[in-house]
């Protein structure tokens, strides 16, 4: 495989990782949720409780992808695998 179908693989794997990790912190928050809380304050305070909950797990998803790519980064050489995803457009002077 080249760098371009390797540097595609690794989108989309990261992709299905972020929103695997995203869904079950989501779950756990849930879950969590309605275990510790009695019901009046679900009834109530629920909706606020739960866009703050959807906010940690987008915020935790995306620091265990930076987690887990600067572990893999320090091991392997990413430049060596990937082709790079945003190359700049200026040329060379002469």
């Amino acid at each position: 495989m080249n760098k371009k179908v390797n540097t595609v693989l690794f989108v989309i794997a990261a992709t299905v990782f972020n929103v695997l990790i995203m869904t079950i912190i989501l779950v756990a928050g849930l879950a969590i949720m309605g275990i510790v809380l009695p019901e009046k304050v679900q009834e109530s305070g629920g909706q606020v409780l739960f866009i703050i909950l959807f906010l940690v797990s987008i915020g935790g998803a995306f620091f265990s992808y930076n987690l887990v790519v600067r572990i893999i980064s320090k091991k392997i050489d990413l430049d060596r695998y990937f082709h790079p995803i945003f190359s700049s457009r200026r040329r060379p002077r002469s």
